[in-house]
Parts: structure tokens; C-alpha cells; sequence
């Protein structure tokens, strides 16, 4: 995986001068069976969440509120996404860096997840993340 394969993804909208409605489905909106949802809020300015890699698990981050920047390393390249419109998310495959930076105050971060939670599917240190994409671990 490199971060060329991560990519935006726009969602259904529905728009009505009442409000409008987004909504995503399993394997049909997202490119996995949806197994996890998590949410970040409360981030304090100038601190960052993320900062890891996971071996198996695939993510789609959406900005429900607020904005962020999602920084994504694939250990050769990296770039930042900037995230603001709650009908588009942003596809994290398996094996990419990501870090979300820059919150602005009151931002929402949804995070839809293609495994359940394990400690072991994480690489939190940069340097044991580069060993692995070398071939290494």
C-alpha cells in the first residue's frame, strides 16, 4: 500500500431546506464489512491524535464537524488531506502512517473501522512501522 491508495470518498447527500442527511453504508459506500465506529472531539489546540499504522485494519475518516488535516506516510512519501465536509471521508488502507493534525476548535473526527479493536494490530513507533514496510518485521 502506498498513499496514492488512500483517496477521498463522497457519500450520498441529501439536500433539504430543512437540513441536509448523509449516509453510508457497509461494503457498499465504504470498501469493507464495517466492524468498528469510533469518534474524536475535545482535541486541544496544537495536539494531534494518531500517529500510527495498523497491519490489517482499513479506516475512513470523516470531519463531522470542524476541520482537521490528516497527515498520511506510506515511509517513502507523505501529504496532508485537508478535511472539512462531513459527506466526504478520507480511505486509510491498511499500512499507511496516518497522523490528524490542525484541529480547529469544536471539530469531530468519525472513524469508521473494518476490524474490531487489538493492540496487536498496531505499529506505534515510526521506526518499527519502517522496519515492517523494508520487509523487516
Amino acid at each position: 500500500m502506498t498513499i496514492d491508495d488512500c483517496r477521498e470518498i463522497e457519500f450520498p447527500r441529501m439536500i433539504d431546506p430543512e437540513g441536509s442527511l448523509t449516509f453510508i453504508e457497509s461494503e457498499r459506500h465504504i470498501p469493507f464489512a464495517l466492524k468498528r465506529i469510533f469518534y474524536i472531539y475535545d482535541v486541544p489546540t496544537g495536539e494531534s491524535r494518531g500517529a500510527h499504522a495498523h497491519k490489517e485494519l482499513q479506516q475512513v475518516l470523516i470531519c463531522l464537524s470542524g476541520s482537521f488535516d490528516v497527515s498520511i506516510d506510506d515511509g517513502a512519501r507523505r501529504r496532508e488531506v485537508r478535511m472539512h465536509r462531513p459527506w466526504k471521508g478520507l480511505y486509510v488502507p491498511r499500512m499507511i502512517w496516518a497522523r490528524i493534525v490542525n484541529f480547529d476548535p469544536g471539530s469531530v473526527c468519525l472513524v469508521l473501522a473494518s476490524e474490531y479493536y487489538s493492540e496487536a494490530d498496531y505499529f506505534r513507533e515510526y521506526r518499527d512501522y519502517l522496519d515492517a514496510r523494508s520487509g523487516g518485521a
